[in-house]
């Protein structure tokens, strides 16, 4: 459970980071580093979450899993004569 609470932390960080980049830019008119800056922070963050994400799997603190959205029928056939 810490591990999810950790990846939507740092979800919401890049987001964050995103819109203020897009808040600076708008703002500064291209006259500052600012954008720059922010927008290194977000690819850094999300850097640090994919290799963080690689990292926990590998150590088996995660587990890959997910929805299927066809549904297999795992029931054996029946055989008629």
């Amino acid at each position: 459970m810490l591990i999810k609470i950790a990846i939507v932390v740092f979800l919401l960080v890049i987001i964050y980071t995103l819109f203020s980049s897009f808040i600076f830019l708008a703002r500064d008119n291209g006259q500052s580093d600012r954008v720059v800056r922010r927008l290194s922070w977000r690819i850094g963050l999300s850097l640090v979450l994919v290799l963080s994400l690689f990292a926990a799997y590998k150590l088996g603190w995660i587990e890959p899993g997910g929805v299927s959205p066809v549904q297999y029928d795992v029931a054996p056939a029946e055989q008629g004569s």
